[in-house]
């Protein structure tokens, strides 16, 4: 039988619940679990997000969760070259991704060389960047706080 070797990337970033709940699902699904923690250059290019959490703070992080069996910085932009580099079977995603051109994309190239992509439920009351939100929004208002008393 093929030992499944499975890989979840994300910036994991602000860590909360749907982190640890995409972890959790990929971890029972997979004989051993790597997570890409996406690199602080490869958000800005991908997203065009600043971490607020840097990268190697996100690594020791998820390297101390107990599903993951590996945590490494993901520097590739093309998933496909990941894979060339790590030699996963199965590539775990949120469901956010389902339908939609990238995710269309990401499979098709998979298929191709034998990974499997698995979808899981994306956590919609919880998310980086609605944490990302309220924090400008509570800065926003301290900055202005902070003007008013000048």
């Amino acid at each position: 039988m093929t030992r499944k070797i499975g890989y979840a990337a994300g910036a994991f970033d602000l860590f909360h619940v749907g982190h640890l709940n995409i972890l959790k699902h990929a971890k029972s699904q997979c004989d051993y679990l790597i997570a890409g923690v996406v690199s602080d250059e490869m958000l800005q290019l991908t997203k065009g997000v600043t971490p607020v959490i840097p990268l190697a703070e996100r690594l020791e992080i998820v390297s101390h969760i107990s599903y993951v069996d590996e945590a490494r910085a993901e520097v590739l932009p093309d998933k496909l070259d990941t894979w060339r580099d790590i030699g996963f079977n199965v590539f775990f995603k949120g469901d956010d991704w389902r339908g939609t051109d990238r995710g269309i994309r990401l499979e098709r190239e998979f298929a191709a060389v034998g990974v499997e992509v698995v979808y899981f439920p994306y956590t919609m009351h919880t998310s980086s960047t609605q944490l990302r939100r309220a924090l400008d929004a509570l800065t926003a208002k301290v900055e202005s706080v902070v003007e008013a008393q000048a």
